[in-house]
């Protein structure tokens, strides 16, 4: 009584609370997205041996056996599994089983829930059609949230994905292309969850604390990645890979009550806020926030080599993560041989890894630009040496020299460790080129890096569709290398830390005066220097 007193009197500042729960949203909002990289491991039949014991085992010990598995040399091969009546083509069809029907019961696999005939390329698709989805929303999304608010978006985005996620089970019973149609639904629907963050942001946070309330997505996107692999995998071995839907879609249900509870579109819409706290944020906004909408000059924006050079260095780093997140859990449970609550653990590792390193990187780089020791640019372009070209260096590795499980793994988390660098690369540096767009620059370059959601496990399963081992997957690792390699190089070249010129298209005559010579350094503290030189 005494907490929820103090809440309604103002002790604990709303602000405060819009930012635990832009936190929590996030989390929720990564859930939705990665848990099926889990879930379809027990949904499918292994086609690997590796996979097979991996599957079976519900205690932490790893598989006896080499990660490398004799590969098949027949373009059109057919895998026969022990306790199976039928044969499963394993080629290069494309088309999709029209049936769904539950595999026959096999004494050797633990039962974990019905199992299906879903090749390489079907699952490939079920776990890319998130973004397909995703990608649909990820523009229009903005302008939407401005129009309706984000409190209604959310909590209807959030209410729909939890009872999209529970008909699941049922969905799966169906085909694989009910299945491919329900992911999708939840991709459409949580396309809206991070512009809406980024308008909420907009309306309640002030400048000089805008940049911890950002942290709180990225450190809640990775959050929900850290706790959903091995939950998800620990509920499916416990209860079944049915229950790992429904109980995500409970907890979604609760997050959205908590969200109408407590969450308003602006400080003027909330009823319980301080005339003190209000009036605080009312001021911080004052004269920084423009009240007129105006579309950028596109075709400027379109023709900056350091827009385009960023546009490529942000779809590297996406690729790395979306790559990850679809196909981690899939690589440490069919080729390393690791169970599924281990294989969700491992896999949820390289992104703590990348949580804390990205804290730690951003505290370095606001503290280099705050003693003035190097310029936007420079910071900016020398980090790039850790957000990607350290981490292609380890994927090239990977294959050659992570053989071993345990060495692979390794690789892995430190690839995504120095990937926590990119807090002060390409995730920020839209802010350094025209602050005035940075909403819609970032919208094109999430819309643009979403399609690395989907073409990933397509590529996957495109060179492992005869055999699923290590001999395969190292072409699937040095073409993700060289995505963060060649980004990263071309943004070297061309990228900036300036304020561009078309930043201020309708004060033509205040921009001649700053703009060519400016840097403009946004910190994690929301505030912006502008007018320091190189």
């Amino acid at each position: 009584m005494i907490v929820a007193s103090k809440l309604l009197k103002g002790a604990i500042p709303k602000r405060l609370i819009v930012a635990i729960m832009i936190f929590i949203a996030c989390l929720t909002s990564f859930m939705l997205r990665v848990n099926m990289s889990i879930n379809i491991l027990a949904m499918v039949h292994p086609t690997t041996a590796t996979a097979r014991q991996a599957t079976n085992l519900s205690d932490s010990t790893l598989v006896s056996q080499s990660a490398t598995l004799p590969t098949s040399s027949a373009a059109s091969a057919t895998l026969t599994l022990p306790g199976w009546n039928d044969t499963i083509e394993s080629a290069n069809e494309t088309t999709f089983t029209s049936e769904s029907t539950e595999v026959d019961k096999d004494p050797d696999l633990q039962n974990f829930g019905p199992r299906y005939r879903w090749d390489q390329k079907t699952q490939g698709n079920i776990l890319g059609a998130y973004f397909y989805g995703y990608l649909l929303t990820s523009l229009p999304a903005g302008l939407l949230a401005e129009r309706f608010g984000p409190k209604l978006l959310i909590t209807v985005s959030f209410v729909a994905c939890a009872l999209t996620t529970a008909v699941t089970p049922l969905l799966a019973e169906l085909g694989a292309w009910t299945v491919i149609g329900s992911r999708a639904v939840i991709g459409l629907l949580a396309g809206f969850v991070y512009p809406c963050l980024h308008n909420l942001i907009s309306r309640w946070i002030p400048p000089n604390e805008r940049g911890k309330v950002i942290a709180c997505i990225s450190g809640g996107s990775t959050f929900g990645t850290v706790i959903t692999w091995p939950i998800a995998g620990i509920i499916t071995e416990q209860l079944g890979w049915p229950a790992s839907f429904y109980i995500s879609a409970l907890f979604v249900l609760l997050i959205a009550v908590l969200w109408v509870c407590l969450i308003e579109d602006s400080p003027a819409q909330h009823r319980t806020i301080t005339a003190e706290e209000k009036k605080f944020i009312d001021d911080t906004f004052g004269g920084t926030v423009s009240k007129s909408k105006s579309w950028p000059p596109l075709g400027k924006v379109f023709t900056s080599l350091p827009y385009l050079s960023l546009l490529l260095l942000h779809y590297g780093n996406f690729w790395g993560m979306n790559f990850f997140i679809t196909q981690a859990p899939k690589f440490m449970n069919e080729v390393l041989g690791f169970n599924l609550s281990n294989a969700g653990f491992l896999s949820s590792l390289p992104y703590l890894a990348r949580m804390f390193s990205g804290f730690f990187f951003g505290y370095i780089g606001d503290l280099i630009r705050q003693k003035d020791l190097m310029s936007t640019t420079a910071v900016r372009k020398s980090f790039c040496l850790f957000s990607h070209l350290i981490p292609g260096a380890f994927l090239i590795a990977l294959p050659y020299i992570g053989q071993d499980p345990l060495v692979c793994v390794s690789l892995i988390v430190a690839c995504l460790g120095v990937n926590g660098a990119s807090t002060i690369t390409n995730l920020v540096n839209a802010q350094d080129l025209a602050p005035n767009f940075v909403a819609t620059l970032y919208g094109v370059m999430n819309f643009l890096g979403t399609t690395a959601g989907f073409i990933a496990p397509m590529l996957v399963a495109h060179f492992t569709s005869e055999s699923n081992t290590m001999e395969q997957w190292k072409s699937v690792f040095l073409i993700s290398a060289a995505m963060y390699v060649v980004s990263g190089a071309i943004f070297i070249v061309f990228g900036s830390g300036k304020v561009q010129s078309w930043n201020e298209a309708k004060k033509k005559a205040e921009s001649t005066e700053s703009t060519g010579t400016a840097d403009i350094s946004a910190t994690y503290n929301g505030e912006c220097t502008i007018g320091k030189k190189e």
